[in-house]
């Protein structure tokens, strides 16, 4: 006798086998065709312009480069000398490109451009998946027309990577906790995502998805989920992708008598040591734990103003949390414990700004969710009205930002033809160690050289958020989000302009060129400071640095090594070079360079306040 049907209980998964049981339909080729419009549009077209800069963007250009030439996929090399404290797999990126297209400034970057698209095109994948075909576009548009992610990819770090491989990963599982038994393409893909972000940033490749995978399976009373996860066979796909260079590199740079290897120095140093804050040598510094939360909603610009509504839909009660979650819920729990596992793992650490960067992607998806949700939502709907006050809090700071930069291009003087704009900044050099330092040297007369960016930003900035606001006051939210991201296109080419204006300053570029054109064999090129701040040379010249200078820094480790090339130079060495038969390139960034003790000298070139001086004139 059966039971009748309203005292039956449905088994745990019958809501899921619903939602898979519904026909999937296919992509639409318009959505990757906005998609890729707004990733060429932004992204592409800033490939070519400004030249590579020092530190880490040439730093990390030179590693891929001496990859290729060395033929050496294993062991990093910067300047002849092991840098073992990166992950692989971007330097694999940019050198693959360079061994297909050579070695220029579009080729390093071309690498990360397609970690980019793909990144839009994972979030699109993931939103539509959480929230339907409008959802996963809304993702992929603010994730493209965010501030943050442009800044960041502006030199060659690979943050936005790992956030693609954490997209990739919580896709798979999102899909695992809807399928009975997960299939070996939900359980492999998330194994294989995790040991793809181990090769590409380390440990936190692990640690992140992790964490916010345990958190929300404990907070939602399923961790036997976890042994439903195949993690034998996850276990082995992960190791075979993440293990092979890991293993190799510790045999290709063992413990050599005192000096430690490869596995203390990128596990230990470059890992434990580094997030406590006591990594050999202490060569940067941490931005305040305060601005940097700040900072993450300032990289979230405009879209920053719909967050606190989609924040709103996240379950936030413990029975609606220990309920059977729809799709959606789910998603929206998985998204906010993903942003404050990266947020709140890095405020017990040291900090640079871009840290962030990973927590966007979860943001700019609950962010789409809701934009979703107001465009389908009825005309005088809760979220319609919130999307009104949130256009006006916008319009506001378009008046705000309209207001100040128009007064900076009224009052401001633009510098006289051929001017060097580093004649019109000061110098922070205690600051040079976060990635926005050279940001604090902008002074009032500076700005001059920035009027027709500034000008353009302001007009943008103000026309398109009194447009969005106008949309959205008539209730046409739609019409209102394309004003925002096309507002974007234009106010993120003013900041590349604005970039390209600023470059000389953060580049050896013509410096470099000046000594490739006159270095014969048997010259010799010292570097007044610290190597990365005039790595240029090193990847524009082509030609190996001597640096006069403590040991420290990226160079430090790697010139223990018994094999490695000299690099330091003591004053006392140095004064022999200079005074020497050899010709001496040195680089400086003073006007009257210390090292000189008031020895002759002659100067090559300068620009953004750097020069090239010699102990012999140029022929």
């Amino acid at each position: 006798m059966s039971l009748p049907v309203a005292s039956q209980r449905p088994h745990p998964n019958f809501e899921s086998q619903i939602s898979l049981s519904r026909p999937v339909q296919p992509f639409r080729a318009s959505s990757w065709i906005i998609i890729f419009f707004f990733w060429a549009t932004i992204y592409v077209a800033g490939m070519f312009t400004p030249a590579l800069l020092d530190d880490a963007d040439t730093v990390h250009a030179e590693a891929a480069r001496e990859m290729v030439q060395r033929q050496d996929w294993v062991t990093l090399y910067v300047n002849g000398i092991r840098y073992l404290e990166k992950a692989p797999l971007m330097y694999w990126g940019v050198a693959t490109s360079y061994v297909l297209f050579g070695v220029h400034e579009w080729s390093t970057r071309l690498a990360l451009m397609l970690g980019i698209l793909a990144w839009l095109l994972s979030a699109y994948i993931l939103g539509r998946y959480a929230y339907g075909e409008r959802g996963g576009l809304y993702s992929a548009i603010v994730l493209a027309t965010t501030l943050g992610p442009y800044l960041f990819t502006r030199f060659l770090i690979p943050d936005v990577l790992v956030g693609l491989w954490l997209i990739l990963a919580f896709y798979f599982f999102l899909r695992s906790l809807e399928e009975n038994p997960p299939s070996r393409f939900s359980c492999w893909g998330l194994a294989a995502s995790c040991a793809l972000n181990v090769l590409t940033k380390g440990l936190i490749g692990l640690v992140f998805p992790i964490a916010v995978i345990g958190l929300y399976l404990l907070l939602t009373s399923n961790l036997r989920h976890l042994l439903r996860l195949r993690l034998v066979s996850s276990s082995l796909v992960f190791l075979a992708i993440a293990v092979p260079w890991h293993v190799l590199a510790a045999l290709r740079n063992p413990d050599q008598g005192p000096i430690r290897g490869f596995l203390w120095f990128y596990f230990v140093n470059e890992h434990v040591l580094r997030y406590l804050n006591k990594r050999v040598p202490r060569d940067y510094d941490t931005v305040p734990l305060l601005l940097f939360w700040a900072l993450l909603l300032v990289w979230l610009i405009p879209w920053i103003a719909f967050l606190p509504q989609a924040v709103r839909r996240v379950p936030a009660r413990w029975r609606q949390i220990r309920s059977q979650l729809g799709r959606e819920q789910r998603a929206n729990l998985l998204f906010i414990l993903w942003a404050l596992v990266i947020v709140v793992f890095f405020s017990f650490s040291t900090r640079q700004e871009y840290y962030t960067i990973p927590a966007i992607p979860p943001l700019a998806l609950l962010i789409g969710g809701w934009l979703k949700n107001e465009a389908e939502s009825p005309a005088n709907s809760d979220d319609r009205r919130a999307g009104v006050i949130s256009s006006t809090v916008l319009v506001v700071l378009g008046i705000l930002v309209f207001a100040v930069g128009m007064f900076f291009v009224a009052y401001s003087k633009p510098p006289a033809p051929g001017a060097d704009i580093s004649e019109l900044l000061t110098k922070n050099p205690d600051e040079y160690q976060l990635s926005f330092g050279h940001l604090l040297d902008l002074t009032p007369q500076a700005l001059g050289a920035f009027r027709a960016p500034l000008a353009g930003f302001s007009i943008a900035f103000f026309l398109g958020t009194g447009l969005n606001w106008f949309l959205r006051r008539r209730g046409r939210p739609a019409h209102a989000n394309v004003a925002l991201a096309l507002m974007m296109v234009a106010v993120l080419a003013c900041v590349h302009s604005g970039y390209v204006i600023f470059s000389p300053v953060l580049t050896s570029k013509p410096l470099a060129l000046a000594i490739k054109q006159h270095y014969r064999s048997g010259d010799i090129v010292v570097v007044g400071g610290d190597y990365a701040a005039a790595s240029s040379l090193n990847f524009y010249a082509g030609v190996h640095l001597l640096v006069l200078h403590e040991p420290a820094a990226i160079l430090w480790y790697g010139s223990q090594f018994p094999d490695a090339p000299k690099v330091w130079e003591t004053q006392s060495s140095f004064d022999s070079l200079w005074s020497g038969p050899q010709r001496v390139f040195l680089w400086t960034d003073r006007k009257d360079p210390p090292e000189l003790r008031g020895a002759p000298r002659y100067l090559l070139a300068s620009s953004g306040g750097k020069s090239i001086v010699t102990n012999q004139p140029a022929k």
